[in-house]
């Protein structure tokens, strides 16, 4: 794994830890801060041995307060249309990685913090946290995926009221709303998120990758399409290792070992 000034990966497989770690900016999204978390998760997509990865904010103020203002200040049209297809890269190499990436958000998440944040399969906050896309506020909108992503997790009227006030919420009315799935007193949310990621990692490997394809993929596809796929996806889970470990472990009632084939 490469090093990196912004973004801190540690490894103990099966979870990884992913912190993006610029806490002085509460963490803003920066051009470099995107060039490094996309090496990092293509990194990762590439070890076998990492099933789960959280990823969260350096500090205890913000997961990603939002992106460099400075920045986008200097941005023209063709800087400002490349910039946003890097960061909606980024967040579609995250939403289509084999491995399930748990968001625990830990502080603001603003901007390309949220946008970041509905990328990953699941989203667990801190009771501290402050949820918004605030875009609208400084003349511009959501680049990184907020217009698409926000209305398929909680609905578009409540989409439209966030994006287009600019509101933050709390991690209560996030919970409310389905942004988030779970809330915990800050300190013991990275615990419940590594907790989950183990829990997580210990399934069988093919199968959790499969059922994430299938969620993903049946939201943007009519309901026949999504079943077929389904169907098709079962089929090929019974030429597996994992299927055989599996049911066999059941049958002798013991712990399967899955090696993720």
């Amino acid at each position: 794994m490469a090093e990196y000034q912004n973004v801190q990966v540690e490894v103990a497989a099966p979870v990884a830890v992913v912190t993006i770690d610029r806490p002085k900016v509460l963490n803003a999204l920066n051009d470099q801060t995107i060039a490094e978390l996309t090496s990092a998760f293509t990194a990762l997509e590439a070890d076998t041995s990492v099933h789960a990865v959280i990823l969260t904010g350096g500090g205890e103020k913000a997961f990603v307060a939002g992106a460099d203002i400075n920045e986008l200040k200097a941005c023209d049209v063709r800087a400002s249309i490349d910039k946003s297809i890097k960061g909606q890269n980024l967040l579609n190499l995250i939403e289509n990685s084999r491995q399930v990436v748990i968001a625990a958000v830990n502080g603001f998440a603003l901007g390309g913090g949220c946008e970041l944040m509905m990328a990953c399969d699941i989203r667990l906050a801190s009771a501290t946290a402050r949820i918004g896309q605030p875009e609208v506020s400084l003349g511009i909108i959501p680049g990184y995926g907020g217009t698409q992503r926000l209305p398929r997790l909680v609905g578009r009227g409540k989409a439209k009221q966030l994006i287009l006030t600019g509101d933050m919420i709390d991690a209560t009315e996030a919970h409310r709303i389905g942004l988030v799935e779970e809330v915990y007193p800050a300190e013991e949310l990275m615990a419940a998120a590594k907790k989950m990621a183990a829990k997580i990692a210990s399934r069988g490997p093919v199968a959790v990758a499969t059922s994430k394809r299938c969620i993903n993929l049946g939201l943007d596809v009519d309901l026949r399409s999504g079943l077929e796929y389904e169907y098709t996806q079962f089929g090929v889970m019974f030429s597996t290792g994992d299927k055989e470990e599996g049911c066999g472990a059941f049958l002798e009632k013991r712990k399967p070992e899955f090696k993720g084939r």
